[in-house]
């Protein structure tokens, strides 16, 4: 189930940096904490992570089936998923960011802001498309059990991503204040993203052949 130490750390490193990478989900939470605090920013925090979890297990369900039905299809996958993941670093260097600066938000129960969270995810296809074209990149079917190995990776991805977006809500929910007049510098992300995105497209396009 656990892939090998090359691999693990190289997932690791790779999910990390995307994970610190602002997205919508992200400004989702920093908006959240701006407004209510702390709290609301951590329960905002589970609420995605609850989200993007939905995505693992369908991921799960819909790769395990494929990915063992036949070597074509496992390598046809990999390749699609890696040009996919050049195709996002590509669309980040060309198109501004369309993320506009969070506006006030309705103030909400802790459990409609945690709702909310896991709308803001489960809803998002391109977060689905991502977890298709990321996650196979690290499933060695020669190892068996493709669902477990799946599962596992979404699951530390998920695990990864509370710590991370928590991280964003406890300095959104101290610093609040000065944020809302400074959110821009979140924007130059995209640069940053773009190249960790063709960086893994390409390498998990050259390293496609080696998984057998």
């Amino acid at each position: 189930m656990i892939p090998d130490l090359p691999t693990f750390i190289v997932f690791v490193v790779a999910a990390l940096v995307l994970l610190v990478t602002p997205g919508p989900a992200v400004f989702y939470i920093v908006t959240r904490s701006i407004d209510q605090g702390r709290v609301a920013g951590i329960v905002s925090t589970l609420g995605v992570g609850a989200g993007t979890l939905v995505h693992v297990v369908a991921a799960a369900l819909g790769l395990s089936a494929l990915l063992v039905s036949s070597a074509v299809a496992f390598n046809a996958l990999k390749y699609l998923g890696a040009a996919y993941l050049v195709y996002l670093g590509i669309r980040k260097f060309l198109v501004p960011d369309e993320l506009e600066q969070p506006r006030s938000l309705k103030r909400n129960t802790l459990a409609r802001i945690f709702y909310d969270g896991v709308i803001v995810n489960v809803l998002n296809p391109k977060t689905a498309l991502f977890f298709f074209a990321f996650l196979p990149q690290f499933v060695d079917i020669s190892k068996g059990g493709v669902w477990a190995q799946i599962i596992f990776l979404g699951v530390l991805f998920v695990l990864m991503g509370i710590v991370s977006d928590g991280t964003y809500a406890l300095l959104a929910g101290s610093f609040g204040n000065w944020l809302k007049g400074n959110l821009r510098w979140l924007r130059v992300q995209r640069y940053f993203a773009g190249t960790v995105f063709i960086g893994l497209g390409v390498i998990a396009a050259l390293s496609s052949s080696h998984r057998k």
